[in-house]
């Protein structure tokens, strides 16, 4: 007996040393901590269960140099391809890593809404992160030096100072630019404030939007929440508002044990009716007026949205973004 033990121990160690073993092909995520886009995508992952490891990184440098369009995250497959943009990202992996697992909702309605509200997360909620971000010189100091360090590491603290100071003065002078001032702030904070509120209300009965398992729309808000939950000044607001909202943060950074069904089709929470309102009176008017302004040929454009009038540069990105959830309304609804 004995024997037969010591040869079934070599056996398994020389299947473990010279066969490939399935789980050890890996994704690698390239971003930060400081960008929502790269937390949403590692949270996704770490739902999937898929094995991956995420490397700091900025788009257009180091490793990733070559990957276009220059920003992140961007995310290195087995097969040697590379992909960028969450949303994307998401529409290509679901089927292959997703499976029982799938961030998609089966019932079309909710599929739609699904892509809507990461759409509202991605383009319009992340504006309440950069406002609240560069806005008050205490909290983008503490941010820059924090993400130097995400990406640099032990480099020496002149080093990571100056290189703090060169992206602090470079975002804070990008505010104007991306909508984020003190003429846009109320409709930015206000959208803000009725998320958290209504996030906390929702999770008391109900972990996430379309069910007990979380869809793509969680974790885009997710990624939106996890910065401003992370940084002194939004942290304490979010608290305030709702320390469920903040606490339902904190637990979907790792959701590999959840396990959970979609709800029936018609089955609304509070949550989705609140996110639907900010979309009809705030998200998709703000879409449209950035269409007309490039249809026009203009460069930027003014709306009022309730009782803020909100002005801000046109964009192609957002007006892509409008074209795709025309046609996934088409594609699921009609």
């Amino acid at each position: 007996m004995m024997g037969s033990s010591i040869q079934f121990d070599i056996a398994i160690r020389f299947m473990k040393k010279h066969i490939p073993r399935k789980d050890k092909v890996e994704h690698v995520l390239y971003g930060v901590l400081g960008s929502p886009y790269s937390i949403k995508m590692r949270a996704i992952l770490r739902y999937w269960r898929s094995r991956h490891r995420m490397k700091g990184a900025i788009g257009g440098m180091g490793e990733i140099a070559h990957v276009k369009p220059p920003v992140i995250p961007v995310l290195h497959c087995p097969n040697d391809e590379w992909l960028v943009d969450s949303t994307p990202m998401i529409d290509k992996l679901d089927p292959i890593l997703g499976g029982e697992r799938s961030i998609i909702p089966p019932d079309p309605t909710n599929r739609f809404l699904s892509y809507l509200f990461e759409d509202l997360a991605d383009e319009w909620s992340t504006k309440a992160m950069f406002w609240f971000r560069w806005k008050d010189q205490f909290d983008a100091r503490i941010f820059s030096l924090e993400g130097a360090y995400n990406v640099l590491g032990a480099v020496g603290k002149d080093r990571l100072e100056a290189v703090a100071d060169q992206f602090c003065r470079r975002q804070i002078g990008r505010m104007a630019i991306v909508g984020c001032t003190e003429t846009n702030a109320p409709i930015i904070e206000e959208t803000l404030d009725e998320l958290v509120v209504a996030l906390g209300n929702s999770v008391t009965k109900q972990a996430y939007l379309f069910g007990s398992r979380p869809s793509r729309a969680d974790f885009a808000i997710y990624g939106q929440l996890k910065q401003l939950c992370s940084e002194s000044t939004p942290s304490l607001r979010i608290r305030k508002l709702s320390p469920l909202a903040h606490a339902w943060v904190t637990m979907t950074d790792d959701l590999s044990a959840v396990e959970g069904k979609w709800n029936a089709s018609g089955d609304r929470t509070p949550l989705v009716e609140v996110l639907l309102r900010i979309c009809a009176e705030v998200y998709l008017p703000f879409l449209e007026a950035n269409e007309r302004a490039l249809q026009a040929g203009e460069t930027g454009f003014s709306v009022k949205l309730r009782t803020t009038q909100f002005s801000q540069p046109a964009y192609r990105y957002q007006q892509k973004c409008l074209r795709w959830l025309r046609e996934k309304y088409h594609l699921e609804l009609e």
